[in-house]
């Protein structure tokens, strides 16, 4: 049998894409995750803002905080009221649903965990790096 390095590497190729490309999507929905939870906190304290508005508050950019906005609208998690009546006819409070306000809930559990486990990742690093440097609590160790 003929040893066929271009099958093993496409193969290999075909392994690492799937490895990485789960790693991705998840990485990618705990943005999108997010980005969602911090929108829908925004909006639940301040739902009078301009689109504009919301986009530099959270860093992102205006069609970032339409596409956004637009998902949670037709997910039926936000709402809009146009004030027609007032002299800015762009008027408008994004206003979270029942659905919203408990999927916002929903939202702010997961972030909590996860920042959680973020904490505790980063304390474990912190200390490894401190042993390593022969330090505790950032002091500078007497052997040294």
């Amino acid at each position: 049998m003929p040893f066929n390095l271009q099958g093993i590497a496409v193969v290999f190729l075909l392994f690492l894409h799937s490895k990485y490309s789960s790693l991705m999507t998840s990485r990618m929905a705990k943005l999108q995750e997010d980005t969602n939870f911090r929108l829908m906190q925004l909006l639940h304290d301040n739902p009078n803002l301009s689109q504009r508005e919301m986009a530099k508050a959270l860093g992102l950019s205006f069609g970032g905080i339409n596409y956004c906005l637009n998902a949670l609208i037709d997910k039926g998690l936000v709402k809009i009221h146009n004030f027609s009546q007032n002299q800015n006819k762009f008027g408008y409070a994004y206003l979270l649903t029942p659905s919203g306000i408990s999927e916002k809930a929903m939202l702010t559990n997961s972030f909590l965990k996860r920042k959680l486990q973020e904490y505790e990742a980063l304390k474990a690093e912190i200390k490894a790096l401190e042993l390593e440097i022969g330090t505790e609590n950032g002091e500078k160790s007497l052997n040294t």
